[in-house]
Parts: C-alpha cells; sequence; structure tokens
C-alpha cells in the first residue's frame, strides 16, 4: 500500500469555529470534494460516539464512504486511563471496547488512543484546553506520575485483549500530559509488549528537532502505524505555502523532513491532518470557510511530502 491522505473529522465538529458540526455525510462529503483519500472519524459525539451509531448507521457509513471511494482507516478514542479511581477507569475502558467494535463495524484496522487526555470545555460555543488541562493538573495532584504511568500501563494491557478480539490495533499517540514524547510512548509500548499495541507518532514542539527526528523515527521503526498533524498556513508571494504562528508556537518547521524519514524506514499508513483549535484573526474566531481552506493547505503539503519522498 502506497502512503496517502486522511481528514481527522475533529475539524469539523463545530466546536473550533462559530457555527454548526458538519453531520457524518456532510463530513464525508467535505473532505471527497477538498480530495483527501480517507477520513478518520472521531469517536465522539457529534460523530462516532458508539451510543449513537447503531447497525443501520454503521452500515449507511461505509456505503457511503464506499460511494464517495473514500477509505475508513481509523478511528480515534479521546480517552484518559491515569486517574487513581476505579469507576473512572472502568469507564473509559467500556469506551475503549466499544470504539474498537465500532471501528471494526467500520472497516477500520486502527483506533488511535491516548494514554491521559485532559479533554476539552465549551465557552460560548466554542472548545478550549484551558480549563480541562488545569483542572486535570488539579486532580490528584498529590498522585505520582510512576502511579498514574502503571495505571494507564494496566488499562492499556487490557484494552490490547479487546483490540485482539475485535481484529483492531490501537496507536498510542504522544500526547500531554504523561505520554507525551515519542520516548514516553515508546517505552510505554515496550514495557506493555503486545503486538496489538501501536504507536501514532506526531511530531510537536519537543519532537521537531531533526536529530531527534532520526533517533526517534528509527527507533520505533514498524511500529508506527497511524500519523496526526496539525497547523495553519497562508500563501506566500512565491505561490508556496508558509506556516503560521498558532497556539502559542512558532510553526513546526520540519513536516517535510519527519514524512520522508517515516516513507524512508518504510511506513505505508495514513497522513491524517487535523484542524483542533479555534482559528482566530485579530482575536475574532475565524468561520467554517477559514477551516476549509486550511484543510486544502495541509492536502497540498501532504501531497508535495509524498511526491518529494518518492524521488
Amino acid at each position: 500500500m502506497s502512503v496517502k491522505t486522511c481528514l481527522y473529522s475533529i475539524s469539523y465538529l463545530g466546536i473550533w469555529y462559530p457555527g454548526e458540526p458538519l453531520t457524518w455525510r456532510e463530513m464525508l462529503k467535505r473532505a471527497s470534494d477538498i480530495g483527501y483519500d480517507a477520513v478518520e472519524f472521531d469517536g465522539k459525539r457529534p460523530h462516532a460516539n458508539p451510543m449513537d451509531w447503531d447497525d443501520d448507521v454503521r452500515k449507511a457509513v461505509v456505503d457511503e464512504a464506499g460511494r464517495l471511494g473514500l477509505e475508513l482507516p481509523a478511528l480515534s478514542a479521546n480517552n484518559d486511563f491515569s486517574s487513581p479511581v476505579p469507576e473512572h477507569r472502568e469507564a473509559q475502558i467500556m469506551m475503549v471496547k466499544e470504539q474498537l467494535k465500532l471501528a471494526r463495524d467500520l472497516g477500520c484496522k486502527v483506533l488511535r488512543v491516548f494514554g491521559a487526555w485532559c479533554g476539552i470545555t465549551m465557552r460560548d460555543g466554542l472548545a478550549n484546553y484551558d480549563e480541562a488541562r488545569n483542572n486535570w493538573a488539579r486532580y490528584f495532584q498529590d498522585v505520582p506520575k510512576v502511579v498514574r504511568w502503571n495505571l494507564i500501563k494496566e488499562c492499556l494491557t487490557e484494552c490490547c485483549k479487546y483490540a485482539e478480539e475485535y481484529g483492531v490495533y490501537m496507536a498510542l499517540q504522544n500526547h500531554a500530559p504523561i505520554t507525551a514524547t515519542w520516548y514516553d510512548v515508546y517505552r510505554m509500548i515496550r514495557e506493555i509488549d503486545n503486538p496489538w499495541l501501536k504507536i501514532c507518532y506526531d511530531i510537536n514542539t519537543q519532537n521537531d528537532d531533526k536529530d531527534i527526528i532520526d533517533k526517534s523515527t528509527a527507533a520505533i521503526g514498524d511500529l508506527d502505524i497511524h500519523f496526526h498533524f496539525n497547523g495553519e498556513w497562508e500563501r506566500a508571494a512565491d505561490g508556496g505555502l508558509v506556516g503560521k504562528y498558532v497556539m502559542g508556537h512558532d510553526p513546526l518547521a520540519n513536516y517535510d523532513y519527519f514524512v520522508k524519514k517515516k516513507i524512508e524506514n518504510g511506513y505505508k499508513g495514513y497522513l491524517a491532518y487535523e484542524f483542533c483549535h479555534t482559528p482566530m484573526l485579530n482575536s475574532v474566531p475565524q468561520g467554517i470557510g477559514y477551516v476549509d481552506e486550511q484543510c486544502a493547505f495541509a492536502l497540498e503539503l501532504l501531497r508535495k511530502w509524498i511526491a518529494e519522498s518518492a524521488v
């Protein structure tokens, strides 16, 4: 299989921009119109929450994707396995189990998972990370990180049984607060040592250096089965695309190098773009048209990087 492009539906949940979310049917149409090869649905409302998608909906999603010539390679969970409260972890395990079953029914080969995920909250119709992250840091602040690490490991180990049952790989993504770096994820995978748990490697401000990319991609090897990235761009005078300053961070400079190294190391999966923050212009939230533009820019870059990697 060649490397293909994918649009992650979190971009159109209706939480980052003023306005309504796309329905699952509209989401597929939008990805097709922009030109992506595939769609990765987010495993929560208003998209692919297993509680809402019964057998009829699951079949309809598969049929509509097929009609549009789109693939459904992955589903994404937004789980937090780090709570010391057993009831919290058990509820999260149950959701991930149901998402694995949904992924199977959709024909997805991968369920992206987190170790710990702080979540979001809504204010005036828009999502923000600050409240949830601050509250996560306050809850159980006296629980040592190693304890939370081992709770995550226990939950992922249990979920590996369900992954095998449904024939869907879990791909653990590097994301704050616990498994934040590529090495955190790599170490967790090695400690669990289960063939149904792989890696979704997303470079960020901690992993953007070329030396780190060289070291990490070589170490991870074929454990890397999925890819997420985000960002904003604008058209330069020469017709190319240049990254914009987003969410307190300079543009990541080495995405092209990262993609090339992944492909050199034998990566054959999907490159999935996500728009997962509120776009602002002069401190004013931008609408869905801006998200459409950025998703198109991302596809342009993905195609460019894939083509350059094939040379």
